[in-house]
C-alpha cells in the first residue's frame, strides 16, 4: 500500500508491502490486512519490536500529537502578548503593534511553510523538526489571530478555536461511524488541491508585493468562496489523517512514525482554523 499523501508517502515501511498466499497486504512485523480495519480496533498498548523500540500505537499517535499542538498554542499566545493591543479604539489602530503583527505573521508563515516542505518529504521523520513547525507554526497563528482580531473583534478566534476542534471530533465520528474508505483517486485529488491552494496563495502573496490584489484571500465574496473550499479541504486532510494512522498501526510501523502522524495533523488543524477565522471574520463585517 502505497500513500499519496506527501506528508506520509516517504515512510519506508509503509510502503514496503507485500503480498502473501492469501492475497492480504502484509508488513513490517509480519501483521497482515485486507481492507481498511474498524478504528474501534485500532490498538492502544505499547508492543515493543526489537527492531524500532516500539510500534506505533493510538496511544503513541496521541501523545505526539498532543504535544505538537500544545507547542502551537503556547508560540501562539506568547506571539499574541507580545504584539500587544493593535486596536486603538475609536476605529484607530496602533500602527506600530499592527505592523509587529504583520511582520511576525509573514515570518512566521514562510517560516512554517518551509519546515512543512522539509518534513513532508524528509525520508526518516524528525520529531525535533516536527516541534519546530509547531513553534513556527504558533507564532504565525498568533500573529494571524491578533490581526482578525482587530478586524472582527475577538468573538472570532474563540469561535474559530471552537470550531477546529468540532470539526475534528465531527470528522473522526464520521469516519468511524461510517467506515469511510480512502481510495487512491481521493488521495490524488485532495493532495492535489492542497497544492492548488498552496500554489494560489504563494501567488497572491507575492502579487500583494507589486500591489496587485486578487481578491482570493481577502474579504469579500470570492475570499469567502475560497475560504469555504478550504475549510472542505481541511476535513478531507483529516481524512487522510485517519487513514494513515488506521493503517499505519494496522502495518506495526515504528513508534517513531507517530510523529509524522502528528505532523499531518497539526497542518490539517491549523489548516482548518485558518480558513474558519477568515470565514466568522467575513460573517462578522457591519
Amino acid at each position: 500500500m502505497k500513500s499519496n499523501n506527501p506528508v506520509f508517502a516517504r515512510t519506508e515501511e509503509f510502503n514496503r508491502a507485500s503480498t502473501n498466499a492469501y492475497g492480504n497486504q502484509t508488513y513490517p512485523g509480519g501483521s497482515s490486512v485486507q481492507g481498511s480495519s474498524d478504528p474501534s480496533t485500532w490498538g492502544t498498548g505499547t508492543p515493543t519490536d526489537e527492531r524500532s523500540g516500539g510500534r506505533m500505537t493510538i496511544d503513541s499517535v496521541v501523545q505526539a500529537t498532543g504535544i505538537s499542538l500544545a507547542v502551537v498554542m503556547v508560540t501562539a499566545a506568547i506571539t499574541w502578548w507580545f504584539i500587544g493591543d493593535v486596536a486603538a479604539g475609536n476605529g484607530f489602530v496602533n500602527e506600530d503593534n499592527y505592523q509587529r503583527a504583520i511582520a511576525l505573521m509573514t515570518i512566521g508563515s514562510l517560516g512554517a511553510f518551509g519546515l512543512s516542505m522539509v518534513n513532508s518529504f524528509k525520508r526518516v521523520v524528525s520529531p525535533p523538526l516536527v516541534l519546530l513547525f509547531a513553534a513556527v507554526e504558533g507564532v504565525a497563528l498568533g500573529a494571524l489571530s491578533k490581526f482578525f482580531e482587530s478586524y472582527a473583534g475577538a468573538g472570532v478566534v474563540t469561535g474559530a478555536v471552537v470550531g477546529t476542534f468540532a470539526a475534528f471530533a465531527g470528522t473522526l465520528a464520521a469516519y468511524k461511524i461510517f467506515n469511510i474508505q480512502v481510495g487512491q483517486k481521493f488521495r490524488i485529488f485532495v493532495v492535489a488541491a492542497m497544492f492548488g491552494m498552496v500554489g494560489l496563495g504563494l501567488l497572491s502573496f507575492v502579487l500583494s508585493m507589486f500591489g496587485v490584489t486578487t481578491g482570493l484571500f481577502g474579504f469579500g465574496t470570492l475570499g469567502l468562496v475560497m475560504a469555504v473550499v478550504g475549510l472542505v479541504l481541511g476535513i478531507f486532510m483529516l481524512i487522510l489523517d485517519f487513514d494513515y494512522v488506521e493503517n499505519g498501526i494496522a502495518a506495526g510501523l515504528p513508534e517513531r512514525e507517530s510523529w509524522r502522524a502528528a505532523f499531518g495533523l497539526t497542518v490539517s488543524l491549523v489548516w482548518i482554523y485558518t480558513n474558519l477565522l477568515r470565514i466568522l471574520a467575513i460573517f462578522s463585517q457591519d
